[in-house]
């Protein structure tokens, strides 16, 4: 494939560059994924839905490096809290971001809801890849589960220890990515949107 790039990651979670790069290792793309540089700040994340947020990280990162960025937004929406805590996923309980707070948060208001069905939930990533001329891609993966009544599995981070995606018998994405990395990825919402963009971005080089 052509030779493309580098790309600058716009996210500041060391957790998730980390996933986004173990995604794409051995994908077969020719270019660099570039940290994102300490002095450019973080851009407040004020649109209404996940693509929004995504754009807007992408083009200010975009703005800030003349360079070509790779921005995501994930959230996690509940059936029973409708849809919540969705594109606050990150800032449910409050500032400044806690994944621990948020985590209580959700089984808090779940404490109500015994069975899985009743616990439906929903993981989506929107990923956007921008270059500094203005022409974007924008790719979603997504994956359907439900919310354990406890955490389970140290693997992961986030919503990881209590969501147990449809297809892992019963296993959370942290007892998941305990197990290996590859095997959370192979059913993730990150993983599906970043092969999508992997794949677009190939057929773009």
């Amino acid at each position: 494939m052509a030779d493309m790039g580098p790309f600058v990651l716009a996210t500041t979670n060391p957790n998730k560059a980390r996933e986004i790069r173990e995604i794409f290792a051995g994908a077969g793309l020719n270019f660099e994924l570039l940290a994102r540089p300490p002095d450019v700040p973080e851009v407040e994340e004020t649109e209404l839905t996940l693509l929004g947020n995504a754009r807007l990280k992408a083009s200010s990162l975009v703005k800030a490096t003349g360079l070509a960025a790779i921005a995501e937004d994930t959230g996690l929406e509940v059936e029973a809290l409708g849809g919540a805590p969705g594109v606050r996923s990150a800032r449910y309980a409050g500032e400044p971001p806690n994944e621990e707070a948020n985590v209580d948060r959700v089984l808090a208001e779940l404490v109500d809801s015994q069975t899985p069905q009743e616990r439906r939930a929903r993981f989506v990533t929107v990923a956007v890849a921008m270059w500094p001329e203005g022409r974007e891609i924008t790719v979603e993966g997504s994956v359907e589960g439900w919310i354990t009544s406890e955490r389970r599995g140290r693997g992961g981070f986030g919503y990881d220890p209590v969501f147990a995606p449809t297809e892992s018998d019963g296993r959370t994405f942290g007892e998941l990515a305990e197990e290996s990395p590859d095997a959370k990825h192979a059913l993730s919402h990150r993983g599906r949107a970043f092969r999508a963009l992997v794949v677009a971005l190939g057929a773009a080089g």
